[in-house]
């Protein structure tokens, strides 16, 4: 018992350790922190972990896809979480040296395995709790951006690491855990037609 209650206070004195670091260097550069600049830091300091300098990267910003095709009616691409299999948009952190846009984009290649057009104007936001390796939950917000799917593809980065699944606009907002995302499903279909 003594062990995992020295842990713990080693894991709070490190992620407040690397927040102060993410501050110093912030006002130091007076230029928008990056991943790899928290990351480098945070590496040099105890070996980092892979997640624990996203929470400071972006203030929890993330980018989604919102897959969607029509054929006899709009349908919606899903993906499981990996972590909870909670049905969501494909989504992940801000990629340096690509917009917005092509995040998302690149997001619903990696873990879908669809390609498309996407649209450059994202069609709305939601807010959701991203629980960390460490345990924290992170609020993140989500800029959601419309791809119309042109090609599933056969084989793809996180294939078999999640299931996806096409729905109807009313099923796809009711799966989803998010009411913001769902109002945002809703919304969107609504301008489909």
């Amino acid at each position: 018992m003594g062990v995992d209650i020295a842990l713990r206070k080693a894991k709070r004195s490190v992620i407040g350790s690397e927040l102060a670091i993410a501050k110093r260097l912030k006002h130091q550069s007076q230029h928008k922190l990056t991943a790899k600049s928290v990351k480098t830091a945070t590496t040099k300091m105890d070996g980092g972990t892979a997640q624990k300098y996203r929470a400071v990267h972006g203030a929890g910003l993330q980018y989604a896809a919102l897959p969607y095709r029509v054929g006899d009616g709009l349908e919606i691409l899903l993906i499981t979480s990996r972590e909870t299999g909670r049905w969501v948009l494909p989504k992940g952190w801000p990629m340096k040296g690509k917009a917005a846009h092509a995040a998302a984009a690149r997001e619903a290649l990696e873990e879908a395995g669809v390609r498309g057009k996407v649209g450059k104007s994202a069609v709305g936001r939601y807010t959701y709790g991203k629980r960390l390796s460490n345990g924290a939950v992170l609020t993140c917000t989500v800029e959601v951006y419309p791809l119309a799917v042109e090609r599933q593809m056969s084989r793809w980065r996180e294939q078999g690491q999640r299931t996806l699944s096409w729905f109807s606009p009313q099923d796809a907002a009711n799966l989803v855990d998010e009411a913001e995302l769902a109002s945002l499903i809703e919304a969107f279909a609504g301008t489909m037609g």
